[in-house]
């Protein structure tokens, strides 16, 4: 049997891309070199969009309780001054959840694993590693060794998408060279568990712009608690994360009376983006095509997002018989919206890490006049062939909110037309849109559609599986033609057909 999609790690972003392409119908062999969960923490934060992407896998209302609700971050100097004040709502917002989480990472692998065992379309691998991939006609072929016998294996699918990490075997066969965006620094990185009430920081996360050393502190879900701190000149990366040295690093918020280690290893923090995402068969996700300092927390989250953008997509050429053309479209949109995250932190980073006189007089000069407020990110899509020159194509749309219940949930993972209520041309919309594509209507007379619309300055908005907008229309013309640059994809390549 040939599987439609094999994917190689399953980490959140393995898991996610595993779930929503398991949702589609999709065959799926997912391979993890690890025989169980790693129960230690990692990626400690997801924002509104990652969990309006989990709300789709089906585990948000699981996932919810176990979080933490983040306020935002502040970013304060050797003397206690703010210079960045950056505020998250507390309220839930456009896209129907809170903007900032905090959370454990096994927790969320722990229900996305669950999620994925009750999908008959997918297999799970564990304790299998992927040590080989060759292309054949029509499929790839993927072969393994199971970790605790030594045998070797082999599996046949259509894709493979790697998302196995840093140290990507799938970007290695792709032969995709790193873009080096400019910063590669050393932190140590120490997770420390409560033993007793302690409030000294409070719920905000802070970046320490302390010239000295630079340092982060990150508030956890429940009793955990986070410190980052910068490897200076002269510091040994093995016996900085002894607990012996770690303490005195801490020394001034907290002690080893108020909580015990739960890990302290160092990392480099990078910022590197892979320049080809696609060869043939095999493509790229999460950390194997990019990589993020940890300022903005926004790592994890760039992955979710590239699962959330490929899934439907492989699921349009695979079960719907659309161009493999479609494909391409991935890298050109996530690329460049990946990279402005990237661009940013690098740029909060170079703050947080100004350790010269140059750099620290320099950095005192931008705040002069006090402290500024930041906004949070949210780029259009790069530029592709889905993305033309209509309203709001790009876009991240919200979503309808009506007596605590989504709107996500009721069109499922199709596309979506929004309508402003009133509209004569309702009852006609359904016949208008592609039937291949099943899309949903509804009728956006919740505040955050009308919002949305207004904003648009539209009668009509198209959304992606991906909830990212196709386009926006003031009359049923226009939106005939916002399904122009989905048509376009519809008939295979000749080459495909042979």
């Amino acid at each position: 049997m040939v599987m439609d999609v094999a994917i190689v790690g399953l980490g959140p972003v393995g898991g996610v891309l595993a779930n929503l392409l398991g949702r589609f119908g999709l065959s799926v062999a997912v391979f993890e070199r690890a025989r169980s969960l790693y129960a230690l923490p990692r990626a400690v934060h997801f924002d509104a969009e990652c969990m309006r992407v989990f709300q789709a896998v089906g585990i948000a209302d699981e996932l919810a309780p176990l979080c933490h609700v983040s306020p935002g971050m502040k970013f304060i100097d050797a003397e206690g001054r703010l210079l960045v004040d950056w505020q998250r709502p507390m309220e839930i917002g456009e896209q129907g959840w809170y903007a900032s989480y905090r959370f454990h990472q096994p927790d969320l692998e722990a229900l996305l694993r669950k999620a994925l065992e009750a999908q008959r379309s997918v297999s799970i691998f564990p304790g299998c590693e992927v040590y080989a991939i060759e292309e054949r006609p029509g499929c790839a072929l993927i072969q393994y060794e199971e970790l605790t016998t030594g045998r070797l294996q082999d599996l046949e699918a259509r894709y493979v998408v790697g998302c196995d990490g840093a140290r990507s075997l799938v970007r290695r066969l792709i032969g995709s060279e790193l873009h080096d965006l400019g910063l590669h620094e050393q932190w140590l990185v120490f997770d420390a568990l409560l033993k007793r009430p302690w409030s000294r920081l409070g719920d905000f996360s802070i970046q320490f712009c302390d010239p000295a050393r630079p340092a982060t502190y990150v508030r956890g879900v429940g009793n955990r608690r986070r410190w980052e701190i910068m490897l200076m000149p002269g510091d040994d990366a093995a016996e900085i994360a002894r607990p012996e040295n770690i303490w005195p690093l801490v020394g001034q918020w907290i002690s080893p009376e108020d909580a015990d280690i739960e890990r302290g290893v160092v990392y480099t923090f990078h910022s590197v983006i892979a320049r080809q995402w696609r060869k043939g068969r095999l493509l790229l996700a999460g950390d194997s095509a990019h990589q993020t300092p940890p300022f903005l927390g926004q790592g994890m989250c760039a992955g979710v997002r590239d699962a959330a953008n490929l899934a439907w997509k492989l699921h349009a050429v695979l079960a719907l018989g659309m161009s493999e053309g479609l494909l391409d479209t991935y890298q050109e949109e996530r690329h460049p919206h990946a990279e402005a995250f990237i661009r940013l932190a690098v740029k909060m980073g170079g703050l947080i890490q100004a350790t010269s006189p140059e750099a620290v007089r320099e950095r005192d000069r931008q705040f002069a006049g006090g402290p500024q407020l930041m906004t949070s990110l949210a780029p259009r899509l790069g530029s592709s062939r889905l993305n033309d020159l209509n309203t709001g194509a790009g876009t991240l749309a919200c979503q309808a909110m009506r007596q605590g219940a989504r709107g996500d949930d009721a069109a499922g993972l199709c596309f979506m037309v929004v309508a402003r209520p009133g509209s004569a041309e309702l009852a006609q919309i359904a016949s208008r849109c592609p039937a291949k594509w099943n899309a949903a209507l509804q009728v956006g007379d919740d505040p955050a559609s009308l919002k949305m619309l207004d904003r648009l300055n539209a009668d009509f908005a198209v959304m992606r599986p991906d909830r990212y907008l196709l386009g926006a229309a003031r009359s049923l013309d226009e939106l005939d033609a916002l399904w122009e640059p989905v048509r376009r994809f519809e008939q295979p390549s000749q080459l495909e057909r042979a």
